[in-house]
C-alpha cells in the first residue's frame, strides 16, 4: 500500500486513566537536524571567502572529493530515524551548505532523489558563504511561506558589522496541521566563550522575537527551534532567553520545552574538544507539542544520531565524531557534529 510506504506505523502503549494499557496506532515522523560540515563546492566565488574551506585547501582531485562528500552526507540524512520509521526524515534542518547547488546535489544523491525532497535556501550574507537550509519530503510536507530574519551582532573590539548567518523560518503544513520551523546556526565560540557569549544571546533573543510574533497571532502554534546553536542547553542564551524548559511539566503556554537538556545532563553530546563533550545541536518544541490535552501531532522522543560509522575508530580522537577534513586533508568521514532527531507522532484514528 502506499499509504504504508509513506508512513510507518508504531504501535505504543499509553496509560490512561484507568490501570489498564490501551493499544493505539500511530504515524510517525522524524524531525532532524545536522551540521553538514563546510559542504562546500570545489569553484571559488569571488564574492565570499570560501578559499578558506577545506575542500579548496586540497591540492588536487577536489571533484571527487565533493562527490564523495555528498554521498557521505546523504547517507547519514537517509539513516537518521530510519530504525522506527522505515523511512527518511519528512523534515531535515541543515547548516554549513555553500549554496543551493550543493543543497541540489545533496538531495539528488542516490540514497535520497527518491524521497523528492523540496528545497528551502535563501543566500545569507555570512562572510564565508555558510547557510542554513530546510529540506521536506513534498508527498509529506506542504510549505506554505519561508521568510530570513538577520542577525545584527558587531565584533566587541572594532564594533564593525559581524556578517553571520541568517535564521530561517519555514511555515506549511503536515498532517494537515500548520506548524512552524526555524532553523540556526547560532555564531560561534572564536575568541572564547565568554567574549562571543553576547552574540548568542543576541542570536536568542532574535529566536525570541520570532516566536513571540508567531504566539501572538496564535498561542497555540506548533513551533520547532532547531540548529547548531553553538550553547549547551544549559547556557544563558537557551536556559534563560529562550526560556526554554526541561521539564514538560513547567512549560507554560507559550513556553518552550527542550529535551536536550535531560540528554546533555546524562554526558551526551554532539561535538567534542578537548575531551570535553558539548550538546551545542538541538530541537525545541512549543507547549501544544508535548499538551495532552491538545489534538494531533505530539512529540515522542528525542535522540541524537550516533550511529557507529559516524565515530571515529582510531586515534588521538577516537570516540568523537568522525569529521570529514582535517589538516591532513579529507578523511573520507561524515561531520564534526551527529545529527539530532525527534520522532513526532499523531493518532491514528479507526
Amino acid at each position: 500500500m502506499k499509504f504504508i510506504k509513506i508512513y510507518a506505523l508504531l504501535t505504543v502503549f499509553t496509560l490512561l486513566n484507568t490501570v489498564e494499557a490501551q493499544e493505539k496506532n500511530y504515524k510517525i515522523h522524524t524531525i532532524a537536524f545536522y551540521n553538514l560540515e563546510n559542504l562546500f563546492d570545489t569553484i571559488n566565488d569571488p564574492t565570499k571567502l570560501d578559499e578558506y574551506s577545506p575542500i579548496m585547501e586540497i591540492k588536487g582531485n577536489r571533484d571527487a572529493i565533493y562527490k564523495q562528500k555528498v554521498k557521505n552526507m546523504a547517507k547519514v540524512l537517509a539513516d537518521i530515524g530510519s530504525e522506527k520509521t522505515q523511512n527518511t526524515p519528512s523534515i531535515i534542518g541543515i547548516c554549513e551548505v555553500e549554496n543551493r547547488k550543493v543543497v541540489e546535489d545533496l538531495v539528488n544523491d542516490t540514497a535520497l532523489i527518491k524521497k523528492d525532497y523540496g528545497i528551502i535556501h535563501y543566500d545569507a550574507p555570512d562572510a564565508r558563504g555558510i547557510d542554513v537550509g530546510l529540506l521536506y519530503q513534498k508527498s509529506v510536507f506542504k510549505p506554505l511561506n519561508s521568510k530570513t530574519f538577520e542577525l545584527k551582532i558587531y565584533d566587541d573590539k572594532t564594533r564593525e558589522r559581524v556578517q553571520t548567518r541568517d535564521q530561517l523560518l519555514v511555515s506549511g503544513l503536515l498532517e494537515n496541521e500548520l506548524i512552524h520551523v526555524i532553523v540556526n546556526h547560532w555564531p560561534s565560540r572564536r575568541g572564547g566563550e565568554a567574549r562571543s557569549n553576547p552574540k548568542r544571546v543576541a542570536a536568542a533573543k532574535l529566536n525570541k522575537r520570532i516566536i513571540d510574533s508567531l504566539q501572538t497571532e496564535d498561542p497555540y502554534a506548533k513551533i520547532f527551534i532547531m540548529g547548531d546553536l553553538n550553547d549547551n542547553p544549559t547556557n544563558n542564551s537557551v536556559k534563560k532567553v529562550l526560556n526554554a524548559k526541561e521539564n514538560k511539566s513547567n512549560v507554560g503556554l507559550k513556553g518552550i520545552y527542550n529535551p536536550f537538556t535531560t540528554i546533555y545532563k546524562n554526558g551526551l553530546g554532539t561535538v567534542a574538544y578537548r575531551d570535553v563533550w558539548s550538546l551545542f545541536d538541538q530541537i525545541m518544541v512549543t507547549k501544544p507539542l508535548i499538551d495532552t490535552k491538545t489534538q494531533g501531532l505530539k512529540l515522542y522522543k528525542a535522540s541524537i544520531f550516533n550511529a557507529q560509522y559516524l565515530i571515529n575508530s582510531t586515534g588521538a580522537y577516537k570516540g568523537y565524531p568522525y569529521r570529514s577534513f582535517t589538516k591532513a586533508g579529507f578523511t573520507n568521514g561524515y561531520s564534526d557534529h551527529f545529527p539530532v532527531y525527534i520522532y513526532l507522532i499523531k493518532e491514528i484514528k479507526e
